[in-house]
């Protein structure tokens, strides 16, 4: 009789909260009508943001075709043309990756400060569209490069900042996937663009084809730049074209979602504090590591025309087999990045993907059979998908106050260039076709990064016990946040 009195007691407690909570939040939603409307107001402000934030998609795919066109036009007389030797065309990569790391940083904390991506993310763009027409001779080649990586530094840290600022943790993931394909198509679309240019516009006005795949590009970056300007949102404090009630709703999305406001109750000591409260944190440099090693093991992707010519095809097959694999990498990316999503897991969507990328370093280290290199280069290309996944995970790991968000992104992607710069020195010629050596170094550098991974998930979730701990012992029945891991 007793425990049957006591089981009805906890039954009417249950109840009694679960009833608390219902009228807290119908209260809560008051100001936008009650939840019902509150609802559809925040399916019309998410469409509104997705569409204008679809620019950045685009923008993506530019930043890396004016990066990575280079691969291209090797191919196609750049080496000969401009007489380089030996390493000098792995100086060329690398020296992009030097400006990159310096400029992170200071730009994002430079936009955390204006307030105005929409004019900032922009104004970047136009002056690397204008650097990469001027590539030129091999030292003016090398000064445009360093100030092409030292400007296009503004944009992807910028953008991850941009996302965490409008989209909370459960949808954050998918944005972050979307805006990557960016990346991956520009590696399809580049190279599928890059065999129009090579083939058709040699001789063209006395200039080489190569020569062409840089002015057209870098224009067609200019001309997209003039069009963000009037696209982009801002963030939601700055935004001139919501409604008022859009603002305050978007504001307070975020504000439930980490349990604290975005801006007056986490920011104190102003917004330089942030650089000193993310370099004081060791997960940042444990997750700069972290992706310092992934950067080595993805150095392929900078030599993918390079890989797939090991196939024996002419210069323009060659390019047109590039796309297919990150046609496929982009559609692996965004259903693996959906699924984190959607059940709140980071650790083994990001693994996974990369434990089948070393499935791919495998196959091309034991064979030369063209299929089996073929199918290598798919596992290798969706690899991505982790990729990915771990910056949605950095981006939910450091969620508060917004100047620290916005110099841990940074800090880690510039960090992580220095994955890029050995990287341009991990494919040498000397080690080809095989590159046997090369896929070795991808393979140890892949197994590092799911450890250190390991560890971190680890972490974040001693993190976890310890705030339901203290939760429980003030009383709290829960802060609304957690790790994700």
């Amino acid at each position: 009789m007793a425990s049957s009195k006591a089981a009805s007691l906890v039954d009417v407690t249950e109840r009694s909260d679960a009833y608390d909570e219902l009228t807290n939040a119908e209260d809560e939603d008051a100001e936008f009508g009650g939840r019902e409307a509150r609802q559809r107001l925040e399916r019309k402000l998410l469409r509104k943001i997705d569409l204008r934030m679809s620019i950045l998609i685009v923008i993506y795919i530019l930043n890396y075709m004016d990066r990575n066109n280079i691969g291209a036009a090797r191919l196609r007389g750049l080496e000969t043309d401009l007489g380089l030797e030996g390493q000098e065309f792995a100086t060329l990569l690398s020296i992009l990756y030097v400006g990159y790391m310096i400029m992170q940083v200071p730009s994002n904390m430079c936009l955390n400060y204006l307030g105005k991506p929409s004019i900032y993310l922009p104004t970047c763009m136009v002056i690397w569209g204008i650097i990469s027409i001027l590539t030129g001779p091999f030292v003016s080649a090398l000064l445009t490069r360093f100030f092409l990586g030292f400007i296009e530094a503004a944009f992807f840290p910028g953008a991850l900042f941009l996302l965490s600022k409008w989209y909370k943790r459960s949808e954050l993931g998918t944005r972050i996937a979307l805006l990557y394909c960016g990346n991956i198509i520009s590696n399809a679309f580049g190279a599928l663009m890059a065999s129009g240019i090579l083939d058709g516009m040699d001789g063209k006005l006395g200039q080489a084809a190569w020569r062409w795949l840089f002015y057209i590009e870098g224009s067609l970056t200019i001309f997209v730049a003039l069009c963000a300007m009037f696209i982009l949102p801002d963030f939601p404090s700055t935004t001139r074209w919501l409604s008022e009630e859009e603002r305050r709703l978007a504001m307070r999305r975020m504000e439930e979602d980490a349990g604290v406001g975005d801006e007056g109750e986490t920011e104190e000591g102003g917004h330089s504090v942030g650089l000193r409260l993310a370099l004081g944190d060791w997960k940042v440099w444990w997750m700069a590591l972290a992706m310092t090693s992934i950067t080595v093991a993805l150095s392929f992707n900078a030599y993918f025309p390079t890989l797939s010519a090991t196939m024996g095809f002419n210069p323009t097959v060659t390019l047109l087999l590039c796309a297919p694999p990150f046609v496929f990498a982009a559609i692996v990316t965004y259903l693996v990045s959906r699924h984190s999503d959607v059940t709140g897991e980071r650790f083994y969507h990001t693994t996974i993907p990369f434990l089948i990328g070393i499935v791919g370093f495998v196959i091309a280290v034991c064979t030369m059979n063209t299929p089996a290199r073929y199918v290598s280069l798919f596992l290798m290309a969706q690899s991505y998908a982790g990729y990915v996944v771990v910056f949605t995970w950095i981006s939910n790991s450091f969620p508060r106050p917004p100047s620290k968000r916005a110099v841990a992104l940074a800090f880690i992607n510039a960090f992580s260039e220095f994955g890029d710069v050995a990287g341009s020195y991990v494919w040498p010629s000397a080690w080809g076709p095989t590159y046997r050596k090369s896929y070795g170094i991808c393979i140890a550098t892949a197994g590092c990064m799911i450890v250190m991974c390991y560890v971190f998930k680890l972490y974040l979730e001693r993190l976890n016990r310890k705030l339901a701990e203290d939760d429980r012992r003030k009383g709290v029945k829960d802060r609304g946040f957690r790790y994700l891991t």
